[in-house]
């Protein structure tokens, strides 16, 4: 018999635990999943201190003018561009400011291109077309740690002087990892079906996306507490916040904040410092500028309690 070749990935290892899931009921495939499942937030927090870096390495990038970009190819690549397209409508960011550039272009979002991650200069070739230079940052996101795509876009961007990590779910090379400005790699063990890495592999990037972002945008000042005061009202339901978060925070009726949104170009941020200052809207942005756009610097105080 030959031997058995030994991938030293274990994203790619089989998992003794679902050897014979194929003989499984339903409900028990729910528990073998569920069960593994449950190990991925510990994975991914023990990658808390790498996240906090890569927080103030992003938070860095946008006060002095740079972007995000994620760099990935299948679920990877997927991922980062979800969490890109997410950031405007959470934090009203501009579109530019996260972007997901993925292997195979936008037609591989939908629809598998499953040669578009082999080749290095593919990568390099994508990083060049979305500009990316110094004063950026760019993540690249590879369960495996050894797509081709992914190392070629951070080598190209590390050359144009860009700020580099990645995101990887099995250990990666010592050299690689120190060619790069944060290494956050939370291992999540052999998956339940093998090699199937939009399983815990995917749900541990999708944890750490969603701090990378969320935890910028916080640091930058998207949020008051943690109230969603930089959204853009673009649809019934976030008008309907916007009047509600005026309401809470500046303790108004429904009509006056109303009046309030109107008076700030529908700028939930603004409309806050309007009426704690009791200015205009030219006053308040300019306030806001002096204070880096934290809210908290500008009205201080504290945003009203939970439940209160």
């Amino acid at each position: 018999m030959p031997p058995r070749a030994l991938d030293p990935r274990i994203t790619e290892h089989r998992n003794p635990r679902s050897a014979n899931i194929d003989l499984a009921s339903p409900i028990e495939i729910v528990d073998i999943m569920n069960a593994e499942d449950r190990g991925v937030p510990d994975a991914v927090a023990t990658q808390r201190e790498q996240i906090a870096r890569g927080i103030a390495l992003i938070e860095q990038a946008f006060r002095h003018g740079g972007r995000l970009f994620y760099a990935g190819a299948g679920t990877s690549g997927r991922l980062g561009i979800l969490d890109a397209s997410e950031c405007p409508p959470t934090f009203g960011s501009n579109p530019e400011l996260v972007q997901g550039i993925i292997a195979g272009g936008l037609e591989a979002v939908f629809r598998a291109q499953e040669g578009a991650e082999d080749l290095p200069e593919n990568g390099a070739r994508a990083v060049e077309e979305h500009g990316v230079r110094a004063g950026d940052v760019i993540i690249g996101i590879a369960a495996s740690g050894t797509t081709p795509f992914v190392r070629g876009a951070l080598a190209r961007a590390k050359a144009a002087g860009a700020t580099t990590g990645i995101i990887a779910c099995t250990p990666i090379d010592a050299p690689f990892a120190e060619s790069l400005d944060v290494a956050i790699v939370p291992v999540t063990g052999p998956e339940v079906v093998t090699g199937s890495t939009r399983l815990k592999a995917g749900t541990a990037t999708k944890l750490v996306l969603n701090m990378l972002t969320t935890g910028a945008m916080i640091r930058i000042g998207k949020t008051f507490g943690n109230l969603m005061i930089d959204l853009k009202a673009t649809n019934l339901k976030l008008v309907d916040r916007s009047e509600r978060i005026l309401m809470e925070v500046c303790d108004v009726s429904r009509q006056e904040a109303r009046a309030l949104m109107e008076a700030a170009g529908g700028r939930v941020k603004l409309a806050i410092v309007m009426h704690a200052l009791g200015g205009s809207a030219a006053e308040a942005e300019a306030a806001l500028v002096a204070g880096d756009g934290v809210i908290r610097r500008v009205v201080g105080g504290e945003p009203p309690p939970v439940g209160g």
